[in-house]
């Protein structure tokens, strides 16, 4: 048997993802002040941002600054620190958040899942033991522990504390 993990409440982000003509949301936060766009770090060919409709607390991702849409567009010094933030990112919620196990992909392209298929983010999700649970499922409701604003904290401190 399979577990699912259901995210009903996605689909509002999803609907309006890329309705917005000539827009790109992972284009525009780089833009704008880290706490309100939730950018945890900055590097100099990606950025770690919570996400704004996330599975769990913690749900992060690496996104790179230049617009491309699939992994094979990156070259090797934007994939090269992607992974080592990946790595980082890893550290950080292990420390802060303790989960038992962790999430990590691309969605590459609309018909695997990607909520904005025109630029390329890898999605790094903490997980535990039943973190799913029947609010979800019944109710469409996702039940976090912490707001967003608090994880941007907790997160954007270890961040600061593990350096560049």
């Amino acid at each position: 048997m399979f577990d699912v993990l259901w995210t009903p409440w996605r689909m509002q982000y999803v609907e309006k993802a890329g309705k917005e003509e000539g827009k790109c949301v992972f284009c525009e936060l780089p833009n704008m002040d880290d706490e309100e766009a939730l950018i945890l770090y900055r590097g100099k060919y990606n950025y770690v941002v919570l996400n704004a409709f996330p599975y769990n607390t913690g749900h992060l991702m690496i996104v790179p600054y230049r617009h491309v849409s699939d992994v094979t567009e990156m070259d090797d010094a934007e994939i090269l620190e992607m992974v080592k933030l990946f790595k980082r990112s890893v550290e950080v919620l292990r420390r802060e958040y303790r989960p038992e196990g962790i999430n990590a992909g691309w969605n590459l392209g609309r018909a695997a899942g990607a909520g904005i298929p025109g630029h390329l983010h890898l999605h790094v999700v903490p997980r535990w033991c039943g973190d799913a649970n029947f609010m979800t499922i019944i109710s469409r409701t996702k039940v976090l522990p912490e707001a967003l604003n608090e994880t941007w904290r907790r997160l954007r401190k270890g961040f600061e504390e593990l350096g560049s």
